[in-house]
């Protein structure tokens, strides 16, 4: 390492900060303050990094990121070696190091001891220091295969295994069937906290090697699995699990209650200044109930906020996590903490133990109310509203953020002849095949909802298995099987 005595020497966690909540609310822009990647603060804060025996952190990230190098490297100001590195594990850096919750930094060792190194914050400022510098630039494959792949889905899965098959000289289609790629990237995470022209500049890499897109075609409806089939050598099913996990409680066919998809979505298209796209559910001067604490529930505060709501209420079932690692989640296993986003900073209230027992409406059918009791918990561990404790939250939009439940499988998967599990995903063996020779399956659409990370992850090793079944080999990376659940004990 650069400075081996660096994690004494510089003991404090520095990162950007957040612009100014009366400013950021006034916008849909990056809400991180604009820090420049030579700025000596990165510089000390990769030096934090201890150069571990064994790195855990490389074993925390699914992809298996070389963490410990680039920070070494980012300390001695060596950024096209820096970018060489993350991209030898990771195509896409720009994501990862802005949604991704960094499962690596709960591995850190130094986080024994000390809050841990800032890796996802050195992450993403090699990669746009690397656009700046005109470091990320096309790898053309040196000759052609002669095969055929199609990807259905555009997400991070799926376009991992698109450039991973397109640079391994496969020609390559990736099928979207909404009107531009990316997946959730594009329309289901706001602007705030990913800005679209990350998307844009990496497609076109992607475009310059080879990978050809298809917008606005649905498998299954605009394209038939027969026609699919005679056309291609291989398919990789990437479609994700936007199937919504419902609250299916009295008054649940009120108007006013959506799933938290239907509400991003319609907002970040307006943001994306599509041309006459209306924000299908405008919470101006409306007092919202966002149910779910996650990530989805998050953004539909920060969109809510943004769009003047009369006040904005976030419930969770569940317990306040605490604030430090408790002690049945010991280091380097993934704590479960209390964690506040640029979202929960901006307002709105917070409500835990909240079992929402009923929606109540007027008299023309829409919601006006939410019941709900405190959560206990019983000997079984179920989650049950304790009685008598009832009481009405005002409500005139309610979103429904409590997850996913599985791909979407009604139009392609009965054309395929694709058998599913008992979850609903789409089953496959632990090289990423389906139950259908030729046809592979990457990313949430077989393990279920994830993160961002393993989508990556799973769609460079999908991509391995494709080219080892198109070509009788492979030099392509396996970064995860499809089994793998966990990457530390």
């Amino acid at each position: 390492m650069a400075d081996p005595r660096g994690f004494l020497s510089v003991r404090n966690r520095e990162l950007p900060g957040y612009r100014p909540v009366e400013l950021r609310l006034l916008d849909y822009k990056d809400v991180i303050e604009k820090r420049e990647p030579t700025s000596p603060y990165l510089k000390q804060q990769a030096s934090r990094c201890m150069d571990c025996g064994i790195p855990f952190c490389n074993q925390g990230c699914p992809l298996g990121n070389l963490i410990p190098d680039w920070n070494d490297l980012v300390h001695r100001g060596q950024w096209f070696e820096a970018i060489e590195r993350l991209h030898a594990t990771n195509n896409f850096p720009e994501f990862t190091g802005r949604v991704c919750p960094a499962p690596c930094e709960d591995s850190c060792v130094l986080g024994i001891s000390q809050p841990a190194v800032t890796i996802k914050n050195i992450e993403v400022s090699i990669i746009d220091e690397a656009f700046t510098r005109g470091f990320v630039q096309p790898i053309i494959p040196d000759r052609l295969s002669g095969h055929t792949v199609a990807v259905i889905g555009s997400g991070p899965a799926g376009l991992a295994a698109a450039q991973q098959l397109t640079r391994a000289g496969h020609t390559v289609v990736v099928f979207e069937r909404d009107d531009a790629i990316g997946g959730l990237l594009r329309y289901g995470i706001p602007d705030f906290k990913l800005e679209k022209f990350h998307i844009e500049r990496r497609l076109d890499q992607m475009r310059a090697e080879g990978t050809r897109f298809r917008t606005g075609v649905e498998v299954g409806v605009d394209l038939t699995w027969q026609e699919l089939h005679e056309t291609f050598d291989a398919v990789v099913v990437a479609t994700g699990a936007t199937r919504p996990r419902d609250l299916p409680i009295p008054g649940r066919e009120l108007n006013g209650i959506h799933y938290a998809m239907d509400y991003l979505v319609p907002s970040n298209r307006v943001v994306a200044g599509l041309e006459g796209q209306t924000a299908q559910f405008d919470a101006r001067g409306k007092h919202v109930i966002v149910i779910g604490g996650g990530d989805t529930g998050s953004d539909c505060i920060g969109t809510a906020l943004r769009q003047q709501a009369a006040s904005v209420t976030n419930l969770a079932i569940g317990k306040e996590p605490p604030k430090t690692r408790p002690e049945n989640e010991p280091w380097p296993t993934t704590p479960r903490l209390f964690e506040v986003s640029s979202s929960h900073e901006e307002g709105g209230t917070r409500e835990f133990l909240a079992s929402t027992v009923e929606f109540v409406g007027n008299e023309e059918g829409h919601v006006t109310a939410l019941r709900v009791a405190t959560t206990e918990y019983l000997p079984d561990g179920r989650r049950v509203p304790t009685a008598g404790t009832e009481r009405d939250l005002p409500a005139d939009l309610v979103l429904i953020a409590m997850g996913f439940t599985g791909p979407e499988t009604d139009t392609f998967v009965p054309q395929a002849d694709l058998d599913l599990d008992g979850r609903g995903r789409l089953v496959r063996d632990d090289d990423y095949t389906s139950s259908r020779r030729g046809i592979f399956v990457a990313g949430d659409a077989g393990r279920g909802q994830s993160l961002i990370v393993w989508a990556i992850a799973e769609g460079r090793a999908a991509a391995a298995s494709v080219d080892e079944y198109l070509q009788g080999k492979t030099e392509l990376p396996r970064p995860v099987s499809a089994s793998t659940t966990a990457l530390l004990p």
